[in-house]
């Protein structure tokens, strides 16, 4: 006969479990079929600290998702909750459309310390909230009310939010305002030649685009890009590219906006990625971390486009004063503790422990990131390579290697297994591990833990996504 307590134990479990359920049962009933993360994450959270979330039915997991980017410190991070509970405190309004506040005041103050100097020297600030979708559409009517034209400068892969005119800039999106550039990688090059090559590629198509009177493509008012496209699978763009985006750009007067929605606030070892190829965009976008786990979004750009008038693009919630607070914590914290310097070191070695155990799974095609935003492409194992496209080789005319900058014929890469990626994401939920997937065919296993991740933890991580690959991999042969 069980002891007295393992009936209580499990007589709380019992309970646990029935709340748990009846929660995804009428949020099931409830909320609308557009809902996502719910679908392959089915926890319903209680509480959170740190890297580490406990749902109804008292599991625990590590989150490396972070509120897709959102949570630079974590869960409930001590300095974030002190800040806003001192504005609580204060008797301070809460909501003050965009009238200025200290609050306010103390938050611009930390956000233009952090900013590239050259940008900060010289920046006007848009408060657009609540979300980086927002900013994105603030951002597109800038350079478009500031240059006159109407066209936009857009690239394969990106996303730059849910909205209309953010969806027109994403890819898969199709209107007539918005011209699509290849995004330079290396595992699936638009060119099949990855590296230097093809984005020197890249770059060349770009400029035929814009030059060639004929290509279709008016000098338009602005480009939009990511220093590392999240939800296009983790793609980091090379700073060598990046740096002929920025000259391409300046010597045709067409403003640069970089989208640091989720690069942004130290994510990738720099405080704002585009730091690390020393590029100084006309205007940013910047949301998710800047509000410390709250809604907040803004952009920041050279002063000589602030040429709107009054009311030109306005909202009701532009003044949240927690998500300044918080967002004015979390700026300080990360950059007076170094934790942009710390995520690169880490993530650089979590980047070398998952490419080792790409070694042992074939299902690995590919591992990259910059700091800690990493991503894990599956392939299908058994798929057939095939030669990358391009000319035909069958005359040395036209081959690839007569052009010393192209080289030879590329391999293709396998193919994306998105069916694979999706089992190990279940399978790092049931180990107690949050993963998100992303890529062009949903086949790339992303992590965005909080930059507060200790070395136990990240060794945690690997170890329960490496536990992961092997149980599907034995599952499916693989």
């Amino acid at each position: 006969m069980p002891a007295p307590y393992d009936g209580v134990a499990r007589g709380t479990a019992a309970r646990e479990d029935a709340v748990h359920e009846g929660i995804l049962r009428r949020q099931s009933a409830r909320e609308s079929a557009a809902r996502t993360y719910a679908r392959a994450l089915p926890i319903v959270p209680v509480r959170a600290r740190g890297l580490t979330i406990e749902g109804a039915d008292g599991r625990r997991y590590l989150d490396c998702l972070s509120g897709a980017g959102t949570l630079a410190l974590g869960h409930n991070h001590p300095v974030v909750l002190e800040a806003i509970r001192k504005v609580l405190d204060s008797g301070a309004p809460l909501h003050v459309l965009d009238l200025a506040t200290p609050v306010k005041d103390a938050f611009t103050t930390e956000l233009f310390r952090t900013l590239p100097r050259a940008l900060a020297d010289r920046a006007r600030i848009q408060f657009c909230g609540p979300a980086g979708t927002d900013a994105v559409e603030a951002a597109l009517k800038l350079v478009r009310t500031a240059t006159g034209r109407p066209g936009i400068l857009a690239f394969t892969g990106a996303y730059h939010g849910m909205t209309a005119g953010a969806l027109e800039a994403s890819s898969g999106a199709q209107d007539v305002r918005v011209a699509r550039l290849p995004y330079p990688q290396d595992y699936r090059c638009p060119f099949g030649i990855g590296g230097p090559r093809g984005a020197e590629l890249g770059a060349r198509w770009t400029e035929s685009l814009l030059d060639d009177t004929k290509s279709g493509v008016p000098r338009p008012a602005g480009m939009i890009l990511e220093p590392v496209q999240g939800e296009g699978g983790v793609i980091p763009a090379p700073d060598p590219w990046l740096r002929r985006m920025r000259a391409i750009t300046e010597s045709r007067s067409i403003p640069l906006i970089a989208d640091e929605v989720q690069t942004g606030v130290g994510r990738t070892g720099a405080f704002w990625a585009v730091e690390h190829s020393g590029v100084v965009p006309d205007v940013m976008v910047l949301s998710k971390a800047i509000g410390g786990s709250l809604p907040l979004a803004v952009i920041v750009y050279r002063d000589d486009l602030d040429v709107w008038g009054p009311g030109a693009h306005a909202g009701t919630f532009r003044g949240n004063q927690l998500a300044m607070a918080a967002g004015t914590a979390t700026l300080a914290y990360v950059r007076e503790n170094g934790l942009a310097e710390r995520a690169g070191d880490l993530g650089a070695r979590m980047i070398g422990q998952l490419q080792s155990l790409a070694k042992e799974f074939p299902c690995i095609g590919d591992v990259r990131g910059r700091g800690l935003m990493i991503g894990v492409e599956l392939v299908e194992p058994g798929g057939a390579t095939q030669p990358a496209s391009g000319p035909d080789t069958t005359d040395g005319a036209s081959d690839f290697s007569a052009d010393p900058l192209l080289g030879g014929p590329a391999t293709a890469p396998l193919p994306a297994a998105p069916d694979l990626a999706a089992a190990v994401r279940d399978a790092c939920l049931n180990r107690g591990l949050i993963v998100e997937l992303g890529g062009r065919h949903s086949s790339v296993v992303r992590l965005l833990p909080p930059l507060t991740i200790t070395d136990e933890q990240a060794a945690a991580v690997v170890d329960r996504l490496s536990d992961a690959l092997t149980a599907v991999a034995r599952a499916q042969h693989c």
